[in-house]
């Protein structure tokens, strides 16, 4: 399964809030897309996922916004 998050226009901490609640909403096993432009998420969120035991499978800076790949992964 595989969902999105479009933060773009969002500045931090809501691309963390908002991620947070989708996490926490996702099955197990589950990857989340997040696109965000908050220059701040490079940070944030790979933090996000070390403190909240996701997985993050990839990032990418596609010029405007970047791209996360994080997996949901059981506590």
């Amino acid at each position: 399964m595989e969902d999105i998050l479009d933060a773009r226009g969002l500045m931090c901490p809501l691309p963390i809030l908002k991620l947070g609640k989708v996490m926490r909403g996702v099955p197990v096993g589950t990857v989340v897309t997040v696109w965000s432009d908050d220059p701040i998420a490079v940070i944030d969120i790979p933090h996000f996922c070390v403190e909240a035991g996701h997985r993050l499978v990839s990032q990418s800076d596609e010029g405007a916004h970047q791209i996360y790949v994080i997996e949901r992964l059981p506590k």
